[in-house]
């Protein structure tokens, strides 16, 4: 079975068609995707999904050796939901779908996920290290980062879909030779379903903040002149209607100064 990796065409905020180019998790997703063809002798396909100007991230895919390449036509605006739904077509066929847990310009990382969940694959999101096994039947052998320095060990099993860090791999550097030949590479291209317009959009969960109690209803300070308000609202005798100046032993002052607070119900009577 074929070993699929998806690629994101990304434009890093620039805007400008020429500079885009892959995230270092999608190069780190690609030197895998050809590790694991070459060791299961299987042959590796790269797809993407976006505009014609995508098809320079591909060519530099063929250049370090996929054996297949394929773009569906969509625009570069839709959502992960709906790049995933265009992709099955291209990868379901597929014993492992390799990705980069974020892209250049959104960085959801969620396309791996829509895209297991679609496919009805297992997955390992998110992981930092991966190896091979020697045996076409045992698992892969996966790590993933956890809060607190901590790494959680997987066995995965495929066919399944599986997003890395960049730092899990550096992608090989191709040749001139491959590059040159690269550059006159034919792509293939599909057309988006119309499904994908169907999809239902990420729903944005509400913001949460920490707990603020809610502001006091304070009177408005009065006064002929703003001299006068700002004395109001600045004088604590006048405002708290309780300000008083006694002398008093220390004993006397701390059993005042707990009869106050009882008073003022800041403490229990």
């Amino acid at each position: 079975m074929t070993i699929a990796v998806c690629l994101k065409w990304a434009l890093r905020g620039t805007g400008d068609e020429r500079y885009g180019e892959l995230s270092y998790a999608d190069q780190a997703a690609l030197e895998f995707a050809l590790l694991t063809g070459a060791h299961f002798s299987q042959p590796v396909r790269a797809v993407t999904a976006g505009p014609p100007e995508a098809d320079k991230i591909l060519r530099e895919a063929v250049a370090v050796g996929v054996n297949e390449v394929c773009r569906v036509d969509v625009d570069a605006d839709i959502s992960s939901a709906q790049v995933a739904q265009s992709l099955l077509d291209v990868v379901q066929d597929c014993l492992l779908i390799w990705c980069g847990d974020y892209s250049s310009d959104r960085g959801s990382g969620s396309v791996p996920a829509f895209l297991a969940a679609e496919l009805e694959f297992s997955q390992a999101l998110g992981l930092i290290s991966v190896d091979i096994p020697t045996s076409t039947t045992a698992p892969l052998q996966a790590r993933r980062r956890l809060d607190a320095g901590r790494r959680e060990v997987l066995e995965v099993h495929g066919p399944a879909v599986i997003s890395v860090e960049g730092s899990a791999a550096r992608l090989r550097r191709a040749s001139l030779r491959a590059t040159m030949a690269a550059s006159n590479a034919v792509i293939a291209t599909r057309h988006a379903p119309d499904s994908i317009h169907q999809v239902n959009e990420i729903v944005t969960a509400p913001a949460v903040a920490p707990f603020r109690p809610r502001p006091r209803v304070v009177e408005a300070p009065q006064g002929q002149t703003a001299l006068d308000r700002v004395r109001q609202v600045t004088d604590t005798a006048s405002a708290k209607a309780h300000g008083e100046t006694v002398e008093l032993e220390p004993d006397q002052a701390a059993e005042r100064i707990m009869s106050a607070l009882r008073l003022w119900n800041y403490l229990d009577s």
